[in-house]
Order: structure tokens, then sequence, then C-alpha cells
């Protein structure tokens, strides 16, 4: 059942809070065709594990608090999603899927080694705007609300747990969405907004999460791939049944909750 949820008067109108309205597009010419982590302080050296046929999902990464990151094929050029640790078994498992044309980053949490990744690869970076001065000296591509990567890829604006928070959605295998820190499995494995100290607007999280849900349908969203807290998974590599878990989040009770640490 899905919760009906309105944003609070108190907090400002709606186009204000991230809600995609307009798409700055690359065209491109091509169409195409989970786990228990280990401790944030441990070594990396292990291969990336395959999420979807064309999706893997690199081992926790240190230097981004144990987050995860993607990497997504594409035929017009692959996609990173966020950094991984930056060592010689990633780099390798990159160059044998054919390097990469972009690096997306989901929010300031992600962005670990981005200088040592974009020299190595010669990638584009992807940032939302709130996000770019936090990498001086960078060649950058910003967007605003929406970005499209690929006919199958577009980034989307989800402000709330930092300023220039973004997820990533790829249409195959029934809408795959890269949430980032935006929606986190709990201790059950469920997708929900989680408030800590230092998350940049909860108000807007919470809105921007309803934005998702009336973006979408259970035809479109069937999987979300989070960016940390990948060991609630329980093996698992995705969290599935997205769409129809989103729905039953009560957003008001979550407009209402504590920030954690």
């Amino acid at each position: 059942m899905n919760h009906p949820f309105s944003l609070p008067s108190e907090f400002g109108p709606e186009s204000t809070l991230g809600n995609p309205s307009s798409t700055q597009a690359e065209n491109p010419e091509t169409k195409p065709d989970a786990r228990i982590e280990p401790p944030a302080t441990a070594t990396t050296g292990k291969q990336p594990r395959t999420v979807f046929p064309t999706i893997f999902a690199f081992p926790p990464n240190r230097d981004t608090m144990g987050g995860t990151a993607y990497l997504l094929l594409e035929p017009t050029g692959n996609i990173l999603i966020d950094c991984p640790a930056w060592d010689e078994v990633n780099r390798e498992f990159i160059e044998a899927q054919g390097g990469m044309r972009w690096l997306f980053l989901t929010h300031r949490g992600g962005m670990g080694k981005v200088k040592e990744i974009q020299q190595a690869f010669q990638c584009q970076i992807l940032v939302q705007e709130q996000e770019a001065y936090l990498l001086p000296g960078l060649e950058l591509t910003v967007f605003q609300h929406a970005f499209q990567l690929s006919p199958n890829s577009e980034a989307i604006w989800t402000c709330g747990h930092s300023p220039g928070s973004a997820c990533l959605y790829h249409r195959h295998y029934g809408g795959i969405l890269f949430t980032g820190r935006h929606l986190l499995p709990n201790a059950q494995g469920q997708p929900v907004p989680l408030r800590i100290a230092k998350t940049f607007h909860w108000p807007r999280q919470i809105q921007n999460v309803e934005n998702l849900r009336q973006r979408f349908t259970a035809a479109t969203l069937s999987a979300i791939c989070p960016g940390a807290n990948t060991g609630f998974l329980r093996g698992q590599r995705a969290i599935s049944n997205a769409y129809e878990q989103l729905a039953q989040l009560d957003l008001n009770a979550c407009l209402q909750a504590k920030p954690g640490l």
C-alpha cells in the first residue's frame, strides 16, 4: 500500500526539492542489447562480484566509509558509479571490461580517488552541480535536475542526504536504481531513507523518496543497488521488489525520525 505523503508547507515548495523536471542530454547513438561485506577497514584484493550480467559491485571502500561502487557496462561507454578502492585489482578489472566513459558520483561521500581514476581512464566525471566545488581543478560535467548518460541510463537529482545527492536509473533488468546513500537497506534488508547527524536536509530527502515513487511503477523499477550497508542484504546482490517495498514506506512516519550516528 502506498501511504499518501505531502511535505508540510513550512518546508517550502516542491519545485525546490529536486523533483526532476528537465533533462540535459548527451545524445549517445547506440542502444544495448550483492553480498555480505568485510569491515570498511579491510584490505581489498577481491574481484568485483556480478550483480546482473552487465553490472558489477566492488568490495567496500574505506576511502568512502565502506561505500559500494558499481560498474555498469554500456555499448556507448561504461559507467563507474562512485569510487571503488583504487588498487591494481580494481583497475585491471575495469580495463578488462573495456575501460569506462563516465564516473558518476552519487554524493560527496562517494568521491574517493576521483583524480587518479580520471587520469587512468580519461573518463568524464558527472556530478550534480551543488557538489562540483568539492573537485577543484578537475574537468567536470555538471547537471541540475537530470542528465542522460546513454539511451538507457539517466542521472536524477535527489537532494537530501547531501545537497547534490543523486541516483542513477538504468532501464534494463526491469529497471535498476543506483541510490548512493539516498536509500539504503535497513537491518531487514528493506530500502529506507536513513537520517544521520550529517544529513543535509531531511524533509527534502523524504520528498525525493516520494518523487521516486511517483516517477516509477512496479513495471519500471525492480531492483535497487545501494551505495552502502550491503551487508544487510544477507548475501543478495541487490534489493529486489524495489518499487513494492518503496510503496510500503510510511513517509510521514519517516519524517519524524531522529538522526542516528
